[in-house]
């Protein structure tokens, strides 16, 4: 099955949607808003647009689907009013693979005009939001059409598994993982690297074609110290897979065959690839390191270790759960994530476990 068909996280709003589990990633976007508006305030002092046109590419379905065009929203009236002009109308695209739930987004979309209106007093200009579906390694628009392109927690997938992990005889090479770990052969990793090196020329060569000159991007992706052993949370769900197949819930076959398309790239790496690209100026390459439950503590100060761990259990279920279930059944699901939480705060204290994000600020060259 194609990854485009399964990569998309849990619908609704139930309690394990990526709507009611989306607090990481708003955490992220938040850490990342500086930066975004420094970006947004150096665009328009540069290329004076009457209507910008900005992508966020990647955005998922829940309360964070027009957070970011919001933060442009403000970073665009706060510029214009020390430039004493009046702010550009806004065209905003919201990009994200077709198997999404898009619908969530649109019904918030009157309160969200509404809202605009009355924190700005009318005063911004007009504002436009419109759905772009579909895969962003490949074109998405036309040529010189898109002034800002923003992605968060997106370009870590990849666009597919990479094909080199099964040998001709259709046994995989990462055995008992189901992404690069401390027990991958080297062969897993370098499969892994090459695949993300194409993925993200590919990406950055559609854009280039699409963004205006002068036009920039502010993309932000899990990344990683050591890519051959990056401590990456599917390394320990692999773990949990491994203790479900040792008591025969799930075929030994099945785990082995499996892979995340999923890559958490080096500072190097995203380096290299822009660089061989060359369309684009790196302005900025920021890395910013968390504890995978540092944004739980953050947001609920006081709760206890086993709290934390059943709110990230659910919020990883939240992602992970449409594709995980796509090949270990949807009854496994709910063995596997009571699994998870039990135990893994205790091995994110002992790995020493961060989320590396990687910020990366981009401008097309003229």
């Amino acid at each position: 099955m194609k990854v485009e068909h399964i990569l998309h996280t849990n619908g609704g709003v139930g309690k394990t949607s990526y709507a009611n589990n989306s607090l990481l990633q708003r955490a992220v976007i938040s850490m990342v808003k500086p930066i975004v508006g420094a970006s947004i305030e150096e665009l328009c002092c540069t290329l004076f647009p009457e209507c910008l046109k900005v992508a966020d590419l990647g955005r998922s379905s829940g309360p964070n689907t027009l957070l970011v065009v919001s933060d442009i929203i403000n970073s665009i009236h706060t510029t214009y009013q020390k430039l004493n002009r009046p702010p550009p109308s806004l065209q905003a695209f919201l990009n994200d693979l077709p198997g999404n739930d898009f619908n969530a987004g649109f019904r918030s979309l009157p309160g969200f005009y509404k809202k605009l209106d009355e924190e700005h007093e009318k005063k911004f200009g007009s504002c436009f939001i419109a759905g772009m579906p579909g895969s962003f390694y490949g074109r998405l628009f036309p040529n010189n059409s898109l002034n800002f392109v923003h992605s968060s927690y997106a370009l870590h997938w990849i666009s597919e598994v990479p094909k080199g992990l099964l040998t001709e005889e259709e046994e995989g090479l990462n055995k008992g993982n189901i992404y690069i770990a401390k027990t991958s052969p080297p062969a897993v990793f370098k499969q892994y690297l090459e695949q993300f090196k194409r993925d993200f020329t590919v990406f950055l060569r559609s854009r280039a074609e699409e963004l205006v000159p002068g036009g920039s991007m502010v993309l932000t992706i899990t990344g990683s110290i050591k890519s051959h052993d990056p401590l990456c949370i599917w390394e320990f769900v692999g773990l949990k897979l491994n203790d479900m197949v040792l008591e025969g819930l799930i075929g030994k076959e099945k785990l082995d065959a499996f892979n995340m398309p999923f890559y958490t790239p080096t500072t190097k790496e995203i380096e290299e690839v822009i660089q061989a690209e060359g369309s684009f100026t790196l302005q900025n390459l920021e890395v910013l390191k968390n504890d995978w439950d540092s944004y739980i503590k953050q947001a609920n100060s006081g709760l206890d270790k086993k709290t934390r761990a059943a709110i990230f259990a659910t919020h990883i279920r939240a992602v992970a759960e449409p594709i995980l279930a796509s090949q270990f059944g949807e009854e496994a699901m709910d063995d596997l994530f009571p699994r998870f939480e039990e135990d893994v705060l205790d091995h994110m204290e002992r790995e020493n476990c961060q989320y590396i994000n990687l910020v990366i600020s981009l401008t097309k060259k003229r």
